[in-house]
């Protein structure tokens, strides 16, 4: 396998494992309110367990209200009944027409926990990107000895591979202290 290759598919996990960490910032909740909260909430539409996103107009109005406007003012009982069954612990009010969710502050022990449990994921991601780099490591030190990679090529290699690792932590630590910024805000 060429050396770009293997750089490349190493590139790639890393470059996955940092947008699984932001998918995964975005659910969790902080003081404001986001429509991240609740767009992959499943809901039993007609028997198939339909997206949120895909039922409902979602906005934030306010700083601490979420907004679900259902396409199909039928679903409002199924959309309430699936936000209760969530681990949100919001209970939503509805008027028929749409329903309001009223995302209550975080309390200081809240904050610490949701703090932690976000570090928790950085760490989580950056084994997955340490785990590529020892991958490309291993498939440059099996073609070096084949014989199908020079001898300096396969330590340019390794050194490109600990940069990309270096620059995905880097990364991955940046994300992490804004969502931290961002829960501890009060």
């Amino acid at each position: 396998m060429p050396l770009d290759d293997i750089l490349l598919s190493a590139e790639e996990e890393m470059s996955n494992a940092g947008d699984f960490l932001k998918n995964e910032l975005r659910s969790i909740r902080t003081g404001r309110a986001s429509t991240a909260l609740v767009e992959h909430i499943k809901v039993n539409y007609f028997g198939a367990m339909t997206d949120m996103r895909q039922l409902a107009q979602l906005s934030t109005p306010e700083a601490n209200l979420i907004v679900i406007k259902p396409f199909d003012p039928t679903s409002i009982k199924e959309i309430v009944h699936a936000i209760q069954a969530s681990e949100l612990g919001i209970t939503p009010q509805s008027d028929g027409r749409i329903i309001r969710l009223v995302i209550p502050s975080l309390s200081g022990e809240r904050r610490k926990q949701l703090s932690h449990q976000v570090r928790q994921l950085g760490e989580h991601a950056k084994l997955v990107v340490r785990n590529a780099r020892r991958d490309a490591n291993k498939t440059i030190d099996t073609e070096e000895k084949e014989g199908t990679l020079p001898e300096d090529d396969a330590e340019k290699g390794k050194e490109q591979v600990q940069n990309l690792t270096k620059e995905y932590e880097k990364k991955i630590d940046e994300t992490l202290a804004a969502k931290v910024k961002e829960i501890e805000e009060v």
